[in-house]
């Protein structure tokens, strides 16, 4: 019994209503890649030099009307995406996360701190394509990318920073849930990544 309400616990996640953060600017962030394919051709002269790419990507929550939304950055009219990136080679898990989340969204010469918390979920890309799993195929030895995604605990109250060029949105999850033609697979499939959680409105 203790070991479950420990458990149970650990699963908690504060979610602080959307009206607790402000948003401000800050300089625009350049992408790498100006389309798919180069970020694919990229990815493959990276894997030549140094092995299978490692991402983690930050899953923020916060709450409207007792609902759990996702903060998503927003490039242009359709695309979207959580925030993180690829790992230096040899960097932590964490410590990559944190130092791509203060790019993203902390404060320009600031050293912001993340209470970064449990895996949510792991998804694998095989080849040089688009197509990602949350799983590795069968007969797939050497996949090209191994993507994390981490639930982070957000304060009661905080300021983001988001560059000129990108938007921060909350979406509900009952828009993300079976809509990966809007959102791509991984950023639809949250809602039952994120099922395990208890929500604590604040």
């Amino acid at each position: 019994m203790a070991d479950a309400a420990a458990k149970a616990l650990g699963h908690t996640l504060r979610v602080y209503n959307l009206e607790c953060y402000s948003f401000g600017s800050k300089d625009v962030l350049i992408e790498k890649d100006a389309s798919v394919a180069a970020r694919l051709a990229r990815m493959k002269e990276k894997y030549a030099q140094e092995g299978m790419r490692r991402s983690v990507e930050a899953v923020l929550i916060v709450q409207q009307h007792n609902h759990p939304h996702v903060l998503l950055l927003q490039i242009g009219n359709t695309f979207f995406k959580l925030p993180g990136g690829h790992l230096k080679p040899g960097e932590g898990e964490i410590d990559g996360l944190a130092r791509k989340l203060s790019n993203k969204l902390g404060a320009p010469g600031k050293v912001t701190h993340w209470e970064i918390g449990e895996l949510a979920c792991t998804w694998w890309r095989p080849h040089f394509e688009t197509f990602q799993y949350p799983f590795i195929p069968p007969h797939i030895t050497r996949p090209k990318e191994c993507k994390k995604l981490f639930v982070v605990q957000l304060p009661r109250q905080f300021t983001f920073h988001v560059p000129k060029n990108l938007k921060l949105i909350a979406v509900p999850l009952f828009e993300l849930y079976d809509n990966p033609s809007r959102f791509g697979p991984i950023i639809a499939s949250l809602p039952q990544a994120l099922s395990r959680f208890n929500f604590v409105y604040i």
